[in-house]
């Protein structure tokens, strides 16, 4: 009897495949598993919604080390496989885009897969949360994605939204990934929607119309369309607390559509005409070699041991921002016992940004920080570098300023609050100068230039 050969997936399969795998964050990882032994190479023809970085119409092979997202995305921290993996899911605000406005993030999801405990989790954060956002102060955590965007900063909006969300919650971050409406709702469809469980009478609203449906209390199969009205509505009881379980209740139907029902078929089927509409709505700076990896992982760990949490009301005051508007103000406690359950096996992963121990964050942050002397005084960088590491900062560089200055002056190249505001204490620095200049690429983090102040002043032993 002649034997059946698999016949082999074409490297644009594959792409649509990773696509499918960041649409639901690696709840469709069975494709993958399915497909990654027969996956050798492909050259895919040019497509118009293409983003990423290396593709040419002169050179249209994409291979697995090229990442989904435009060249100026941000730069991942690459997984070895072996330690915890966290990836932090963006959607962005559809009233936004309808205005023609640079977008807010509208969702915000931190996905983490641990291969030593098989665990998995996912922690979801309102987007009223108050925080510190590199460079810009206190605002809503939704603002890091639009500053970034509006302001141009290297890694664009994705790079400081993940910057602040690692500051927030101590959680290291390796990549992240951004799904616009559209393609949600087309990947949703593309499976057959999604079997829910609706708890209450809800209402909502199909996005981009005014129509109204209701959905009654039982088991349902819901629509794209439906599916990401249901996860995005905020007009219930528990508002944005209530959205966030309804967001995290769809991502795991979306598993459990994918391996339950035998999509595979279906899915690679059409993959070429669902890469040329779904490609230009995802944006990762995962590559497809880095989402197999995910996969292998992921497919071995069973429902019971994803971990769910949501920032709720228990972990927030309510208040009000100084321009007026609704605000979550973090309770440091509280919101570090829901992080180290959803990112831990055992014990706390590290102090979170909003702790009181100032000294203990700064540590935490291992900012390089250059001292200049911006003064007449010689040696008074030497001095005040050997005094500084003696408090524990971490000084890579002491030398002379490119000008004098009369007040001691911080330049912020990369968010570190926390080692700021350290400094600014033990240095008696009451009213600090502080410029931002945000550059996750520079040789040091923070620079103090010190001014001619500082000699006279300074609590340095004399």
């Amino acid at each position: 009897m002649a034997t059946k050969h698999k016949a082999p997936v074409d490297r644009l399969t594959l792409i649509v495949l990773g696509v499918f795998i960041i649409l639901t964050l690696v709840t469709g990882i069975v494709l993958f598993n399915v497909a990654r032994d027969v996956f050798k190479s492909w050259a895919a023809t040019p497509l118009d919604g293409i983003p990423l970085e290396t593709r040419s119409e002169s050179n249209p092979t994409l291979s697995g080390d090229v990442v989904l997202q435009p060249i100026t995305g941000p730069k991942a921290d690459p997984w070895d496989g072996k330690n915890r993996v966290t990836i932090l899911f963006m959607g962005l605000d559809f009233r936004d885009w309808e205005a023609g406005e640079v977008p807010r993030t509208d969702t915000m999801i931190l996905f983490t897969l641990d291969p030593v405990s098989n665990t998995a989790g996912m922690l979801s954060i309102p987007r009223d949360m108050w925080v510190n956002i590199p460079g810009y102060d206190y605002y809503k955590i939704n603002q890091a994605y639009y500053f970034g965007e509006l302001h141009k900063l290297p890694g664009g909006g994705p790079g400081l939204a993940m910057e602040t969300v690692k500051q927030f919650l101590g959680v290291h971050i390796n990549y992240y990934a951004q799904v616009d409406f559209e393609a949600f709702v087309r990947f949703i469809d593309e499976i057959e929607g999604v079997k829910l469980d609706i708890e209450e009478e809800i209402e909502v609203v199909i996005i981009g119309s005014n129509q109204k449906i209701k959905l009654y209390p039982g088991r349902v199969t819901l629509p794209g369309d439906i599916a990401l009205a249901y996860a995005r509505n905020r007009y219930t009881e528990g508002g944005d607390f209530d959205r966030a379980r309804r967001q995290q209740q769809v991502v795991i139907a979306v598993r459990d559509r994918i391996l339950t029902f035998d999509m595979l078929p279906l899915l690679l089927s059409r993959a070429p005409v669902l890469y040329r509409e779904l490609s230009s709505g995802v944006r990762t700076n995962m590559t497809p070699d880095e989402i197999f990896k995910l996969a292998r992982l992921a497919l071995q760990i069973p429902e019971q041991n994803i971990k769910r949490g949501v920032l709720g009301t228990d972990t927030v005051e309510f208040g009000i921002s100084p321009d007026g508007l609704d605000i979550l103000k973090p309770i440091p406690d509280k919101i570090r016992l829901v992080r180290d359950e959803i990112f831990t096996s055992g014990g706390p992963v590290g102090p979170v940004a909003v702790a009181e121990d100032i000294k203990t964050l700064m540590e935490v942050e291992q900012a390089r920080v250059s001292v200049q002397n911006g003064s007449s005084t010689p040696g008074l960088a030497g001095m005040t570098s050997e005094w500084l590491r003696e408090q524990g900062i971490n000084v890579v560089e002491e030398t002379n300023a490119d000008q004098l200055y009369r007040n001691t002056t911080i330049f912020l190249y990369n968010g570190k609050p926390y080692t700021v505001r350290f400094l600014s204490e033990v240095m008696g620095l009451s009213n600090p100068r502080i410029f931002n200049r945000f550059d996750p690429n520079a040789a040091y983090d923070i620079v103090i230039a010190l001014g001619s102040e500082w000699a006279d002043t300074n609590p340095m032993p004399k």
